[in-house]
């Protein structure tokens, strides 16, 4: 039987995420149901993506019977209440990254979805592309020996978009571009918490973080940096040393498309889009519902690839790294 999908918001990473469900096999994945706040824009999406049912809030949603899981599509200022809304509506969760603004937040969310009995996975696509899966193999393989140190970088100039810029939309380098990084650097050190972790760079005048570096120590003599910016373009690639070689991630590490083993490149390929989309490679998209999918039929309230933990871990860290970069939101004195 098919994986019943609500989506909740019909904006741009909404459309993507609908686009990559409809590369995998019908009778595995259905979008059953849309919700935005305005009944026109719910209307608009269904129309084009074929889905029989639109409502004008996202409550509505929450009182469908026929939907296994809501993929959560709106700005992370309001994941909060919308994972709250959905999962005490005994509704599984697929929440699109970051999972919320600060680690008190990530924790309401995270005791919400125990107390509820229901599974929660923050949409952190990158873990699930078929190159996140052969690193963590030849990384468990010893492949290039013992890791030493990782690299990684994202940067494009994004200054034009009010949600990077404006505080209350959740602005700020770290939160929408910044964490890839910091989440590669995690899911390479298999979510081993550093031993320090120190942040320094620029912010915006709007009080949100534009450029930084990163760098952390992890345990006997290991050592990760990245660098992210919303100012200007980076060479966006990773790379993880090891005592016995390197794995490279070429352009856009955020959504890979080749690997680089010692020297030798492979490729993934992605599926072709049905509709054009807003952002790269989001057809990559369909590895995260899939693991969504696999998740549910063996009863699990978490995935093991991008666990509760793991979505603590990113979090903390977040907020450490916003610390020292002096970026407060308003959600932070809550």
């Amino acid at each position: 039987m098919a994986t019943r999908w609500g989506i909740c918001s019909a904006g741009k990473i909404s459309h993507d995420f609908t686009v990559a469900l409809k590369t995998l096999p019908a009778e595995e994945h259905q979008v059953v149901a849309v919700a935005a706040r305005k009944l026109e824009d719910a209307q608009e999406f269904a129309r084009k993506h074929s889905i029989s049912r639109a409502y004008s809030s996202y409550e509505e949603l929450a009182r469908d019977p026929d939907i296994d899981v809501v993929y959560v599509g709106n700005i992370h200022p309001y994941h909060l209440k919308a994972c709250l809304l959905f999962m005490n509506a005994k509704k599984n969760v697929l929440c699109e990254k970051p999972l919320a603004m600060n680690t008190n937040e990530v924790k309401e969310i995270l005791d919400s979805a125990k107390r509820n009995q229901v599974f929660l996975m923050e949409a952190v696509w990158t873990r699930f592309f078929p190159v996140s899966v052969e690193v963590r193999k030849l990384l468990a393989q010893r492949e290039i020996g013992e890791v030493k140190m990782v690299r990684s970088e994202f940067g494009i100039p994004l200054l034009h978009k009010p949600r990077l810029v404006e505080k209350e939309l959740g602005g700020g380098a770290l939160m929408s571009i910044g964490m890839y990084c910091l989440q590669f650097v995690c899911m390479v050190y298999n979510g081993e918490r550093p031993e320090s972790i120190q942040a320094t760079g620029v912010c915006l005048e709007t009080g949100v973080d534009e450029t930084v570096i990163v760098t952390l120590k992890f345990s006997e003599k290991r050592m990760a940096v990245f660098t992210y910016s919303s100012s200007i373009q980076l060479p966006n690639d990773a790379i993880i040393v090891g005592t016995k070689g390197t794995i490279q991630i070429p352009a856009r590490m955020w959504c890979p498309t080749s690997l680089v083993v010692n020297g030798k490149e492979t490729q993934y390929p992605l599926p072709e889009p049905g509709l054009p989309q807003n952002f790269h490679n989001c057809t990559g998209m369909r590895y995260e519902a899939e693991e969504v999918r696999k998740c549910l039929l063996k009863g699990l309230k978490e995935s093991p690839v991008m666990s509760h933990s793991d979505s603590l871990l990113l979090v903390e860290l977040e907020d450490e790294i916003r610390r020292q970069m002096g970026v407060v939101y308003t959600q932070d004195s809550q």
